[in-house]
């Protein structure tokens, strides 16, 4: 057994409201869970026969989390001109077809979570495809690194191309033999995976159902109200249902391990029967801005209902949690609420841990915790340096990070302990 110490900044939450921060500070980790962390000084002196890292003023903070990303649709980023519904059938459909070569899942997959790691996020829920091996591929590239991360099979039968569309049937034993095969192996979770109510039918919805039924510690994961004409094409799918929540309600898809990506143009009632069954919501800035779906109301809670923040490339435009949280800061502005910095970091690690049910594995730095963090640089880049310098608050630093950073503020990427990105000497993660 071996106890490692890094030093620099600290920062983590300990709730939405609480944080610990400690300028001159130090993490204590050992066989890739946190010690404990707290004053530089007093934990050398603790623990004198340490391994130590220092990294000097930057400041170290549990890794970011995602909540809501597409692995395939890496090649589909910056696709010129569409809305939601046309950008899938004209960019997003035709890219998924080539993951029936598995060869393509490994290689992209091993791309992605590269990119991944060198931006700082360390936990993703992630959409494979239709096809089984996507999912398969994602995985094995994932244990290899030994990433903490969460994925499903695309379950679609109808409204796509038909070299896209499984069926009822196919969907629900590809699932399950998929949680067979990865749910909790390692670190890796399985989420069932309905793209959305227009492309399933009411029996394959139902079988969406019935896995979660079978396996009740799984995860679900499916877009819900992000787009006005999606809506509109959902109430001619399903009239006999109150609108698109119904939907998903009466096949028994909502609660506390499910994750709807978007909900921008849920009503208060909406809320309230999210808020009742404990379901989640992504809010997904970068997509919204970029389809032109709507802006979300972060603050808008009439009824609690927890929400992370997500990248959701490809329709999503960076894999930077950094640059997630600026385009988020820009749309709460726009709603005429603010995101503090404080709130902006807490939701990316603790607040996305809770979202997914994770918060007592990951997010932040409490003892027995696995040991999944980042050093961010202030200095990533000449601007970068020069503004942080003239910072004189932690928030001011975090809110620096937050507008101007991307992946060149990432100076290494730790991941159960194990450092799987250094901007210095690195060009691909290690496993």
């Amino acid at each position: 057994m071996s106890i490692k110490i890094h030093t620099g900044q600290i920062l983590h939450f300990l709730s939405a409201v609480t944080h610990e921060y400690f300028p001159s500070g130090a993490l204590v980790t050992e066989d890739g869970k946190v010690v404990t962390c707290g004053d530089k000084e007093s934990l050398l002196a603790r623990y004198p026969q340490a391994d130590i890292t220092d990294h000097g003023e930057r400041l170290i903070m549990p890794g970011m989390i995602d909540s809501h990303v597409h692995y395939p649709q890496l090649d589909v980023i910056a696709s010129y001109g569409e809305q939601l519904l046309d950008w899938l059938n004209n960019y997003t459909f035709p890219a998924e077809n080539a993951f029936k070569d598995p060869e393509t899942g490994r290689s992209t997959a091993q791309f992605f979570l590269n990119e991944l790691l060198k931006n700082g996020t360390t936990t993703a829920m992630v959409y494979g495809t239709v096809h089984p091996q996507s999912v398969d591929a994602f995985f094995e590239q994932s244990s290899a690194l030994n990433t903490r991360m969460l994925c499903g099979k695309v379950m679609m039968d109808r409204n796509a191309p038909e070299y896209l569309c499984d069926t009822a049937e196919s969907s629900q034993t590809d699932s399950q033999a998929l949680i067979d095969r990865w749910h909790k192996k390692g670190r890796q979770l399985y989420v069932v995976t309905p793209r959305f109510a227009i492309t399933s039918t009411p029996e394959q919805l139902t079988a969406a159902g019935q896995l979660l039924k079978d396996n009740p510690d799984v995860y679900l994961q499916t877009h819900l109200a992000e787009n006005k004409a999606e809506i509109a094409f959902v109430e001619e799918l399903f009239p006999e249902r109150k609108g698109y929540l119904d939907v998903y309600a009466h096949y028994g898809l909502l609660g506390p391990r499910s994750t709807f990506g978007h909900c921008v143009h849920l009503d208060d009632q909406d809320l309230k029967i999210m808020s009742d069954t404990g379901s989640r919501i992504a809010f997904c800035p970068t997509s919204n801005l970029f389809l032109g779906s709507g802006l979300f109301r972060l603050h808008h809670q009439p009824s609690p209902v927890s929400v992370s923040i997500a990248s959701d490339v490809g329709g999503g435009t960076s894999l930077s949690m950094l640059q997630t949280l600026n385009e988020a800061y820009k749309i709460c502005q726009l709603n005429g609420t603010s995101l503090s910095p404080l709130e902006a970091f807490y939701r990316v690690t603790l607040g996305n841990a809770e979202s997914l049910l994770l918060d007592d594995r990951i997010g932040n730095f409490t003892p027995g915790k696995e040991a999944d963090f980042i050093v961010l640089n202030p200095a990533g880049t000449p601007l970068m340096e020069r503004r942080s310098g003239k910072c004189t608050s932690l928030e001011e630093l975090l809110f620096c990070l937050m507008i101007m950073g991307d992946d060149r503020a990432v100076a290494a990427t730790y991941v159960m302990g194990n450092c799987l990105w250094n901007a210095m000497t690195d060009n691909e993660a290690k496993p």
